[in-house]
């Protein structure tokens, strides 16, 4: 996990702690904290006290948004940092129209992962 910088914590419009996390998906903090090391979730250092915070968009009311997982699996593979991960999912893009988090969040993530996928090339 990496400290965030102004720019990338500037697209993202709300976060979350892990004990919110937690919360939400009515887990532990424990296994909230498996979701970040099992890629199902990206996390930042932000704040004085430099805690960990997941953007708020990645959860769906109970449980982690539909094909994020995936998602974060292609760009990594892609070679991307966490802190890249952000900034391409919250960057506006007039194609989709939107944010590739908000496509997620929509149920478009098959062209989401497309787009990632095209990233590799």
């Amino acid at each position: 996990m990496t400290e965030i910088d102004a720019k990338t914590d500037a697209l993202v419009p709300a976060w979350l702690t892990l004990p919110d996390i937690a919360e939400m998906l009515d887990i532990d903090v424990v296994r909230a904290r498996q979701l970040l090391k099992d890629g199902q979730l990206i996390a930042v250092r932000r704040g004085e006290n430099r805690a960990l915070h997941v953007p708020a968009a990645f959860i769906d009311e109970d449980k982690v948004v539909k094909g994020l997982s995936g998602t974060l699996t292609l760009l990594r593979d892609d070679g991307y940092s966490d802190e890249e991960m952000l900034e391409w999912l919250f960057t506006p893009d007039p194609s989709l129209p939107g944010t590739p988090a908000q496509a997620l969040a929509e149920n478009r993530g098959t062209e989401v992962r497309r787009r990632a996928q095209a990233l590799a090339l």
